[in-house]
This record gives structure tokens, sequence and C-alpha cells, in this order.
């Protein structure tokens, strides 16, 4: 089973792995059955294409909350990584997933501030970056609500 969520999550045609993802972060909302996968999802962070990692982002703060484990420990340096992103939209859709995993799990909002303050968002062009520090400000705000 696991190979084959993984396989589907990373196939080729997007928009069917794209309703795959949506299916497993609406069923997280509601239930912990994709937990036990988490571990294979977040290897999906370091995949070389930019909306598999997009899925990843989703997925796992979706299923942060069932996450009684801590896992998450172990990715979160990674997945931090992602705020400065090869590709701007994926840096912005980790850092929109941060405001659920911060929600969810409080412990994380430090981390995710740090981030925040020591991204260097000097790589990406004009057109992103105010983009990308809204987005920031945006999950800030968020927090401090």
């Amino acid at each position: 089973m696991k190979e084959y969520i993984i396989s589907e999550l990373t196939s080729k045609n997007d928009k069917y792995a794209c309703a795959i993802a949506d299916k497993i972060i609406s069923e997280s909302k509601e239930t912990d059955k994709w937990y036990e996968y988490f571990d294979d999802f977040a290897v999906l962070l370091s995949h070389t294409k930019s909306l598999v990692r997009n899925r990843a982002f989703c997925i796992l703060a979706a299923n942060i909350k069932w996450d009684d484990e801590n896992r998450f420990d172990v990715y979160l340096e990674e997945y931090l990584s992602h705020i400065t992103d090869e590709k701007p939209i994926s840096a912005r859709q980790c850092i929109k997933s941060l405001a659920q995993i911060g929600k969810s799990k409080d412990k994380y909002i430090p981390s995710i501030l740090e981030a925040f303050q020591n991204a260097d968002l000097s790589k990406y062009k004009d057109s992103m970056r105010p983009l990308i520090e809204k987005d920031i400000e945006e999950v800030k705000n968020i927090f401090t609500a």
C-alpha cells in the first residue's frame, strides 16, 4: 500500500496526483488513517519535482495534528529549509502550510518564526519576493493573533 500511495502522489499525471493528495488532505481533517504513512510523505520533501514537494507540505501539515509521537521533529529542519525553496511557488506553499503546523502544534512556532527571520529571500525575483514576504507576515500574524 505504501509504495502504491507514493507512486500515486508522484505520478506524471499531475492532475491525478493532485486529486489523490486532495483526498488524503481532506480525509486527514477527520481521521488519522493516513498518519501511518507520515514518514513516507516526509520523504517527498526532497523530491526533485516541486509539485510533489508542494503535495508533501500540505499532506504533512494536514496530518500534524495526529502526530502524538512527534515524528515531525525529525523533519522540521528540512521542512523549514523550503521557506527558501528553489521554486518560489513551493516556498509560498511551504510558508502557508506552516500556519497549519503552528496552529496544530504550537511547540513548532518558535522554530518557524526563527526560520522566517533567518530566511534569505534575496534570490527571488522582484516580482516574487514581495509575495513571499507577505506570506511570511500573514503566518506570523496568525501566530500572534
